[in-house]
């Protein structure tokens, strides 16, 4: 649907229905009226899912990859750990497109589940220790 909004102009809005929510809705706005009037959904869905794509990369390079936990001041240090993020990034994408794993965060929570894993291993092994020793 074309609507105007007052005080900015034409714009056209997209409904996507939910299964969890009700619905979400969208805004496209370009200056050429003719422009906006030949924006199909299928080029909606497009534009849609090539965002979502870039949300996504933000999200697991700051979640996942530690781009955004500096924890140096110089700027050749600072570089590094981008350009490292950006490689580590890539190496996680190598292994999501070959199935190694299903998606970016996987490797994080299966490390995470690990580290949980063998802490619990280790003190039971020491309570087991004093245990056995009392």
């Amino acid at each position: 649907m074309i609507t105007h909004l007052r005080a900015f102009g034409l714009i056209k809005l997209f409904r996507q229905e939910l299964k969890k929510e009700d619905s979400r809705d969208y805004i496209v706005y370009i200056t050429d009226e003719e422009a906006l009037n030949q924006i199909t959904k299928s080029e909606f869905v497009t534009i849609h899912d090539t965002h979502w794509g870039i949300e996504s990369f933000h999200r697991a390079i700051k979640q996942v990859c530690g781009i955004c936990g500096f924890i140096v001041r110089d700027s050749q240090l600072i570089k590094t750990q981008i350009f490292c993020s950006l490689q580590a990034f890539v190496y996680l994408e190598k292994m999501r497109s070959e199935n190694i794993i299903s998606n970016w965060f996987e490797l994080q929570r299966n490390l995470f589940t690990l580290v949980m894993r063998d802490y619990i291993v280790e003190i039971l092994s020491i309570l087991v220790l004093l245990n056995t020793h009392v």
